[in-house]
């Protein structure tokens, strides 16, 4: 029996709800609770594994905040298109550093990567993320917190 391979189409709609669901800053479970599926199921969805029905479509779309055929391909005519993070693979640089990004497994050096270009677009733009505020805050803790010195047995 020949594994099933995913239909393109699904596996194009899944990318979109993954991209669109981090955009918005949502984890798989938290989309997952407000669909009513699994987080397992809302991974299968993203990979193209299953075929997301369209009942389940239209809630998804809804909860992401957009239309349903936005998740079949975006629409330049819209003004919400100008905020769509599809948007930024048409920047200049955008698909060399993603391409980039994909060939480097470490999932530490991706971090980095990340990083790097986070802080540099917040100093950029003088805004200071919430993510860094609250390193900042927890690294403040570590440091006013002295270690516990033990004194040698005499």
């Amino acid at each position: 029996m020949l594994a099933r391979t995913p239909d393109l189409l699904d596996v194009m709609v899944g990318a979109r709800i993954r991209i669109l669901r981090n955009h918005r800053g949502m984890s798989q479970g938290e989309l997952a609770g407000k669909i009513g599926v699994t987080f397992q199921q809302v991974q299968k969805y993203e990979k193209g594994t299953n075929r997301v029905g369209a009942s389940r479509l239209s809630r998804i779309a809804s909860v992401l905040g957009v239309s349903v055929g936005e998740l079949f391909e975006s629409s330049e005519n819209e003004p919400a298109a100008a905020k769509s993070p599809f948007r930024l693979l048409a920047e200049r640089d955008a698909l060399r550093v993603l391409t980039a990004f994909s060939r480097t497994t470490n999932p530490r050096v991706r971090r980095a990567i990340t990083k790097l270009l986070e802080s540099v677009a917040d100093r950029q733009s003088g805004v200071k993320p919430a993510a860094a505020r609250a390193g900042a805050a927890k690294r403040r803790r570590r440091i006013s917190t002295p270690p516990a010195i033990s004194t040698p047995p005499a």
